[in-house]
C-alpha cells in the first residue's frame, strides 16, 4: 500500500472504525454466519478489531459461501442479525454471475440505501428541482428500489416507468418534461435507438442529466460518449450491487468512480495472494446494513485504485475508469486475456452499431472470435464497415475477429443487465 493511500485511509480510520464496532456487536451477538465465521478467525468483541491493520486479517467473504449458506438454510441463509419479523423488504441478485441470492433489508437498513442514493444524486448535481424518470419494471430488481428512495430523499419529483413498453417511456420523458433518466446503459442506448425510429431527437428534450447502474458501460469512453451525443446531456455512472448496496458514484469532474468511505470500507487486492494492491479486485465491507451486512466482501469487481484529491474536493479515493470488468469473467482468447468491457469499448466507438453479441468459439483447437453487429442503417458499405471494426479489434486487442452484420432486429435488446457474451468453449 502506498503511503499516499494509507494517509487518505487513517484520515478516516476513526469514524469507519466506530461505525464497524457499532456493527459488529449485534452481529456478533445474534447473527449465526458471521459469529460462526468471526469466531474461527479469533474475533470475539468488536474491540478485537482495535485498527484498520487488524481489519484487514479479518476472513474474506465470497458469493459462493452466501449462496452455499442459503442452499443450507433456505430461503434467507443464516445472515441475519434480527428476527424475520424486523426485515420489511427483500430484493434477489440478477443471477448473471450464479445462482440467485435473496437479500433483506430492515426499516434502518433502508433508510441507509437511500443516503448511499443520495450521494449518487449529489455527485451528479441533481437537485429537489429536478424531475427523475425510471425506466425499470417493478420487479425484484433493487436498482430501480433503491433509486427511488434516494429521490425521495433529496425530495426531486419522481416519475417510475414501470410497466411502459420503450415507445410509451420515452412519451413520458417528454410529456412529463423528465430532466434526469435512471436506467442501464444498454437501456439508454436503445431508448436512443427507438427514439430515432420516431423521428425523435432526444437531445432537444428537457434531459440534462442521466444515470447508469446495473452494469458497467457508462464508464467506457466510447460508450460514454455514445451516450452524451444520443441525449445530450451529461452521463453519470453509478455502481452498487444487491448485497452490498450503492457504493460508488460518478461526479462532475468524471476523474473516476467515487468510494462513497463514509458508508463502506473499500480495498483492492491481489486476487491470488489477497494483499493489497494499486490495481487487482475490489473488496467491500458495508457498514450500515446490520440486519444482512456483507464484511470483507469479495466483490469479484476488477478496479484501479486513485488515491490523489479530486478536483471537485471530496476526499474518497476513486477508481480509474469505474469498474473495469469482473475478475471471474476475464476471457483467454489464444493466451490473451480480455475484459469484455474492452470489447465494448472498440464497438462502441462506432455510433453506426445499435447493438452487437459476442460469441467465443473453439475450432479445431483454436479460439475463435466472432463478433455479431447490428446496424442502425443498412447501407452497401457493410463490408467495409465489418472490415474496420475487426481491423480495431485486431489492433486493440491483438486477436482477430470475425465480423458478422445481422438483419435489423436480430439481436436481442436488454433493460437491465445486458448478456451480449458467450463463451461455448466451456459446452464443448
Amino acid at each position: 500500500m502506498s503511503k499516499h493511500q494509507a494517509s487518505n485511509r487513517n484520515r478516516r480510520s476513526i469514524p469507519q472504525l466506530d461505525r464497524l464496532h457499532a456493527l459488529l456487536g449485534p452481529v456478533l451477538e445474534h447473527n449465526d454466519f458471521y459469529r460462526q465465521k468471526l469466531n474461527a478467525a479469533g474475533i470475539h468483541r468488536p474491540e478485537d478489531i482495535g485498527n484498520l491493520a487488524a481489519y484487514g486479517e479479518m476472513p474474506f467473504t465470497t458469493r459462493a459461501e452466501l449462496s452455499s449458506d442459503q442452499v443450507q438454510h433456505p430461503p434467507y441463509g443464516s445472515n441475519l442479525t434480527f428476527p424475520a419479523e424486523n426485515y420489511t423488504r427483500i430484493h434477489q441478485t440478477s443471477g448473471t454471475t450464479g445462482q440467485r441470492l435473496r437479500w433483506l433489508d430492515t426499516a434502518e437498513s433502508w433508510d441507509w440505501w437511500g443516503r448511499c442514493w443520495a450521494e449518487v444524486y449529489q455527485g451528479a448535481g441533481v437537485t429537489a428541482e429536478d424531475r427523475i424518470f425510471f425506466a425499470f419494471s417493478f420487479g425484484p430488481f433493487i436498482g430501480f428500489w433503491s433509486g427511488h428512495e434516494g429521490a425521495s430523499r433529496i425530495g426531486a419529483l419522481i416519475v417510475p416507468g414501470g410497466g411502459m413498453s420503450s415507445e410509451q417511456r420515452l412519451d413520458a420523458i417528454v410529456e412529463n418534461e423528465i430532466t434526469v433518466v435512471v436506467c442501464t446503459p444498454t437501456y439508454a442506448l436503445h431508448l436512443g435507438e427507438v427514439a430515432r425510429a420516431r423521428g425523435l431527437d432526444l437531445a432537444s428534450t428537457s434531459v440534462r442529466t442521466t444515470i447508469h447502474a446495473g452494469e458497467p458501460g457508462a464508464n467506457l469512453p466510447a460508450t460514454h460518449r455514445q451516450l452524451e451525443k444520443i441525449w445530450g446531456a451529461r452521463s453519470f455512472d453509478h455502481a452498487g450491487a444487491t448485497e452490498v448496496g450503492a457504493w460508488g458514484f460518478d461526479c462532475q469532474e468524471h476523474s473516476g468512480l467515487h468510494l462513497n468511505e463514509d458508508e463502506f470500507i473499500c480495498e483492492v487486492i491481489d486476487p491470488q495472494s489477497g494483499k493489497p494492491a494499486e490495481e487487482g479486485e475490489l473488496v467491500i465491507s458495508n457498514l450500515g446494513r446490520i440486519g444482512m451486512p456483507v464484511l470483507r466482501y469479495r466483490t469479484g469487481d476488477q478496479v484501479s485504485l486513485e488515491t490523489s484529491p479530486c478536483a471537485c474536493g471530496r476526499i474518497y479515493n476513486r477508481l480509474k475508469g469505474g469498474v473495469i470488468g469482473r475478475v471471474d469473467d476475464a476471457l483467454i482468447i489464444r493466451g490473451i486475456v480480455v475484459y469484455p468491457s474492452a470489447i465494448e469499448n472498440i464497438v462502441r466507438q462506432f455510433p453506426a452499431i445499435c447493438e452487437f453479441a459476442v460469441d467465443i468459439h473453439r475450432h479445431k483447437n483454436l479460439d475463435e472470435l466472432d463478433v455479431r453487429i447490428e446496424l442502425a442503417d443498412h447501407t452497401d458499405t457493410t463490408d467495409q464497415f465489418s472490415q474496420a471494426l475487426s481491423q480495431a479489434l485486431s489492433h486493440r486487442l491483438g486477436l482477430r475477429a470475425n465480423v458478422h452484420i445481422t438483419e435489423p432486429g436480430a439481436l436481442p435488446r436488454f433493460e437491465l443487465k445486458a448478456r451480449r457474451f458467450t463463451d461455448h468453449r466451456s459446452k464443448n
